[in-house]
């Protein structure tokens, strides 16, 4: 049951009690999300040293201000969730070197993901055919009549199959390449441990050293890739240097990795659990872009994303000064209910208003038009091969991941 605006005396909570670390924020975020946001939309986190926004148009603002920081290295002392992101970090190095375009600011920012975005792209555009082979390749693999987890049967090995593809990187290697993505996304869990810091660094080196000598390789040997695509822009001028190269290669890598599988999996336990709005579905598959956008909305893989003040500044009646954090709630702006009708619902059929799940201005998810498509195909694939798909359990919680900051299913068991 959810908090009834403005009528709970619960303490507001800190950054640590909105992860997925918390069981009752893992079970029903929005419990807690909704309180916050009607209570308190511009909360000072002592523990993360942050400003948390959680209202949408807060959020909204602040994700397309042009003027604002993302680099966590430019952050107050005082702002301990992002400065934990750069520890150990040295300082001397250029952080294009150190950084994706993730945490990047201009004009590195923008240096580094125009050639990046324009080669992408051009790829997303032509690769829906491919897309479409490799998700008819994974529902080949499921039986009908069948108990199966479609996470792992499914969820999870077409978003890292289809990145793999476009980049042109070994498809013997997919497994490899998914352990390291799970241990080098653990960058942005800044409660990790020490077991979780050495795989982290260790599959970081890992992904370094095949992104060094794939970019070798395909100098010698050019490819039909975006390994070769970056190479080409590179001797054809772009001003990209080796190391930019590799880190940003392997932040697509992981970056269109796990968060697509997420997003399928959340999408696909929608639907099962919506029949009416499957039903619209399959009534009109052409109506799939507005269910992953409401997926999107409703049940978005990504929790949270960062800004810092760059000089004085008022933010939702909060003063701010350069260098302090900001932590934009993109969960509890996409139920915001000053902008969103029942937000509440899931609705396919919902009146189009953007979503923030991909964050948004300079810093928007460069891997959003790839998801969306990967998300398009699956969902309407597997529910015309298995129109009888259903959840083995019905009355099973969910199992949700405890990765912070990041919402996604360890497992969807199912039968066909």
């Amino acid at each position: 049951m959810r908090y009834p605006y403005g009528m709970t005396d619960q303490p507001l909570p800190s950054i640590f009690e909105l992860t997925p670390l918390n069981d009752a924020y893992r079970a029903d975020p929005h419990v807690i999300l909704d309180d916050l946001r009607a209570r308190c939309p511009a909360h000072k986190d002592a523990v993360s040293g942050s400003v948390l926004l959680s209202r949408y148009a807060d959020v909204r603002a602040t994700v397309n201000d042009l003027g604002l920081w993302r680099d966590p290295i430019r952050a107050e002392e005082g702002a301990l969730l992002q400065r934990g992101l750069v520890q150990g970090v040295d300082p001397s190095l250029p952080r294009s070197s150190t950084t994706s375009i993730l945490m990047l600011d201009d004009p590195d920012h923008a240096r580094v993901r125009q050639p990046l975005a324009q080669a992408l792209y051009a790829r997303v555009a032509r690769c829906r055919a491919q897309v479409i082979d490799i998700v008819d390749a994974a529902l080949d693999g499921l039986e009908v009549g069948a108990r199966f987890d479609l996470m792992d049967r499914f969820c999870v090995p077409i978003p890292i199959d289809v990145i793999a593809s476009i980049l042109g990187v070994d498809h013997d290697r997919l497994v490899e390449f998914r352990q390291w993505s799970e241990d080098v996304i653990q960058s942005l869990n800044p409660f990790r441990g020490e077991a979780e810091t050495a795989a982290m660094t260790s599959s970081g080196e890992a992904l370094n050293a095949y992104f060094t000598a794939q970019l070798a390789e395909r100098r010698i040997n050019p490819r039909d890739d975006l390994l070769t695509d970056m190479v080409r822009l590179q001797a054809e001028g772009a001003d990209l240097s080796e190391d930019e190269l590799r880190i940003n290669l392997t932040a697509l890598l992981v970056g269109g990795n796990l968060t697509t599988t997420d997003l399928i999996g959340n999408g696909v336990r929608l639907l099962l659990t919506h029949p009416e709005e499957l039903a619209k579905l399959r009534a009109e598959p052409g109506l799939v872009n507005a269910v992953v956008e409401e997926v999107l909305r409703y049940e978005p893989p990504v929790d949270i994303t960062g800004r810092l003040a760059s000089g004085p500044m008022e933010v939702a009646g909060c003063p701010l000064t350069a260098g302090q954090s900001l932590m934009l709630m993109l969960r509890a702006a996409n139920r915001d209910p000053a902008v969103f009708e029942d937000p509440h619902r899931f609705d396919v059929s919902r009146a189009k208003k953007p979503h923030v799940a991909f964050g948004g201005g300079a810093h928007i998810c460069i891997g959003a038009p790839l998801a969306r498509l990967e998300a398009q195909v699956a969902l309407v694939r597997l529910f015309d091969r298995f129109p009888t798909l259903h959840l083995a359990e019905p009355e099973a919680e969910p199992q949700w991941r405890r990765l912070p900051f990041f919402r996604g299913l360890e497992r969807l068991d199912v039968s066909a």
